[in-house]
């Protein structure tokens, strides 16, 4: 006697070789015994042999007419072997071949039949088996849409829905769309990586777009443009400040948030007037324009093109214009004009003339190390007057920042610019010619702009605390390796820059949290020792951790797209300029840094070597769509070019080459049924000197 039963979903076969009411044991023809209850014994016989019956009846079942089945079938619960009768011989009982044949034709088809019992099963009304024969006719038709589109694909031409979805397939995947399945199947067909099967069937065209259109994807996934909003006036009753103040930017700079004033040269003591755009003397916090800028939180900035924090307008009537008298909170330190000690401090709100912008780009040239080495003299450019003064003083609060700091601030790094040729307000296509400029990190101009910040993010951070309002502040426990600069509303010292506490401050144009700050900042200014119970921030307010989690990583995301698309327009020049050598220096293992631009890239050759050894490299071939970029030292040079190297520049470099290959979230294997930031320059110049 031989026996038919389910075990787990499957049914098998074997001879009986003792049987009680509960249970069976059962011999299966590879010889092995296994015990079944007796409930999961579905059919007993005598002949064929079990294989022969289990053959016949899968031959049988995939025969069966299921609608006609469907039809036969009883409306009340019924057993396979109620089944194989009326469907095959109403007259007489079925054969073991028969039932075995219903029983696996029932199990196999659960949209016409549920399965209510060991045997047992109920047919589905007949609004379900029409609603699951649609859907099965839908997964036929969009399994035959998968072949197709993965045939197109292989053959190097890409379907529309797919080039579509590319973005999404190739970082976000949703695993069980169509578009994401036939990549997955034509990059398995074609035994080729997604990313250059995609590129092959003219999915990616453009390498530029490609890295632009997937940050738009990842961070502006409803666009860049802002909805038509009228800029809120403010400061036409502010006191009028009686100085004569100057911004330094580079040419590029339209949120030109700071300014700087002397008063008082030549009588003894002189006033610093450091003067910021006042944008949070109009906008309140939850109103329509702070909405833009907190899902924004900060200005992205990359070569020949920036997405403003916040519209135009507002920029437009805020920002440190020359010739206007433009609302500003303003810091005033007075100083000895000869020792250069800081003797008091206050903050004003008012409004401040801007008597003229002037222009890194073209003034680096005037105001240099040798211009300030030497007497002042008649005759000079206006302004130098003052900058002497600023920078002196700049050098000083330098030097007291690195006795505090523990070590000089290495500046042996330079910063570079690029400038594209396109035309005046055009976006970049990724085709235009690229220069990229060198500027020496701490030249005069960039030092007194930097520490004049300093003083102002140092001085109202630690007023802030004093007042016992809360802000934002960024600090660092220590310089030891891999401490990093962290967020958060306590006022710690910041090792790294050697100050006490650090609230950034001084860019409301164009970062989130020094908007947030100079709110804080004007309730400050305005009610004095209560300011705690005016400022639109509370202490432990929550909304302050939440703009710090959201500030974080929105700005990570900017960051690291700017150095990426660096690096873009970085191999571009080295292919413009048909550059297949370069010096440069080990930084650690096989990574060497570019003497004469902004490159980090592997070595063959280089393991081994000192770190700081001066090498000369052969550059192999670039990948513009992965950022890619190999060389082999072909010399080790005597001298090194780009001297030693400690570990803040180490850090530097390594995240320099963090924005080289990308990522592809695409899955050979998909599953069935799912799926430390570099500070933002202080103005758009490109430049990397953190405040």
């Amino acid at each position: 006697m031989y026996v038919l039963f389910e075990d787990a979903g499957k049914f098998h076969a074997g001879r009986i070789l003792t049987q009680s009411d509960a249970s069976l044991q059962v011999e299966l023809d590879s010889g092995k015994r296994v015990k079944v209850k007796a409930a999961h014994a579905l059919i007993q016989f005598d002949k064929p042999a079990p294989a022969d019956l289990m053959k016949a009846g899968a031959q049988l079942a995939a025969e069966i007419d299921l609608d006609l089945a469907w039809e036969f079938a009883s409306e009340d619960e019924f057993g396979f072997a109620d089944l194989a009768r009326e469907y095959f011989d109403p007259s007489q009982a079925p054969s073991p071949t028969q039932q075995a044949g219903a029983l696996m034709a029932l199990y196999e088809a659960p949209h016409y039949f549920r399965r209510a019992g060991k045997g047992r099963f109920k047919k589905a009304s007949a609004e379900i088996l029409q609603q699951a024969l649609a859907a099965i006719e839908k997964r036929k038709q969009i399994a035959a849409q998968i072949e197709t589109w993965a045939g197109e694909l292989a053959a190097g031409r890409c379907p529309a829905p797919i080039t579509e979805q590319l973005y999404r397939i190739l970082f976000k995947p949703d695993k069980n769309s169509p578009e994401y399945k036939a990549v997955v199947l034509a990059a398995q067909q074609s035994h080729k990586a997604p990313l250059d099967l995609l590129q092959q069937a003219g999915a990616i065209t453009s390498a530029y777009q490609f890295h632009w259109r997937r940050f738009l994807f990842d961070n502006f996934p409803k666009g860049t443009q802002f909805p038509p909003l009228q800029a809120p006036s403010a400061g036409q009753d502010l006191p009028l400040a009686p100085v004569r103040a100057f911004s330094i930017d580079d040419s590029s700079t339209t949120e030109i948030d700071d300014a700087l004033s002397i008063q008082g040269l030549g009588s003894g003591t002189v006033k610093l007037g450091i003067h910021i755009a006042a944008p949070a003397l109009a906008l309140q916090p939850g109103d329509a324009i702070d909405q833009l800028g907190r899902a924004r939180l900060s200005t992205v900035y990359m070569p020949g093109h920036k997405l403003t924090m916040l519209p135009d307008e507002v920029v437009q009537s805020y920002t440190l214009q020359a010739g206007r008298d433009c609302p500003a909170v303003s810091l005033y330190v007075s100083l000895d004009e000869e020792s250069l000690q800081i003797l008091d401090s206050q903050t004003r709100i008012e409004r401040v003339p801007i008597a003229e912008n002037l222009r890194h780009d073209q003034l680096d040239g005037v105001f240099n190390e040798d211009f300030f080495a030497r007497p002042a003299t008649e005759g000079e450019p206006q302004w130098s007057a003052e900058l002497r003064l600023l920078h002196r003083l700049a050098k000083q609060l330098k030097l007291d920042r690195e006795q505090v700091r523990g070590k000089p601030e290495n500046f042996n790094r330079p910063d570079y610019t690029f400038r594209l040729d396109q035309p005046e307000g055009q976006e970049p296509s990724g085709h235009e010619v690229v220069s990229i400029g060198l500027r020496q990190r701490g030249a005069p101009l960039d030092l007194i702009v930097a520490e004049a910040m300093i003083l102002a993010n140092r001085s109202w951070g630690l007023w802030l605390a004093e007042l016992g309002v809360p802000g934002i502040y960024r600090s660092q426990a220590s310089m030891a390796p891999g401490v990093k600069v962290r967020m958060g509303t306590k006022a710690l010292p910041h090792a790294g820059l050697g100050v006490p506490a650090y609230a950034w401050s001084t860019s409301p144009l164009r970062r989130y949290v020094d908007l947030v700050n100079q709110w804080q900042i004007i309730a400050c200014a305005r009610h004095g020792a209560t300011a705690a119970l005016a400022a639109p921030f509370k202490p432990k307010d929550a909304e302050l951790f939440s703009i710090i989690s959201a500030f974080d990583t929105a700005y990570g995301a900017y960051n690291a797209y700017q150095a990426s698309i660096e690096r873009y327009w970085t191999l571009r020049h080295l292919q413009q300029q048909g550059i297949r050598e370069l010096t440069a220096t080990v930084i650690k293992d096989d990574l060497v840094r570019a003497d004469s631009l902004p490159l980090v890239l592997p070595a063959a050759g280089a393991q081994g070597l000192a770190r700081g050894a001066a090498v000369r490299i052969r550059l192999g071939d670039i990948d513009e769509i992965t950022l890619s970029v190999t060389g082999t030292v072909i010399e080790r040079l005597d001298q090194p070019a780009g001297g030693g190297i400690d570990e803040e520049e180490l850090e530097g470099s390594e995240s320099e080459f963090a924005a080289g290959p990308i990522s592809i979230a695409v899955d050979l294997s998909p599953a069935e049924g799912e799926a430390p930031a570099g500070e933002q320059p202080a103005d758009p110049a490109q430049t990397r000197q953190p405040l």
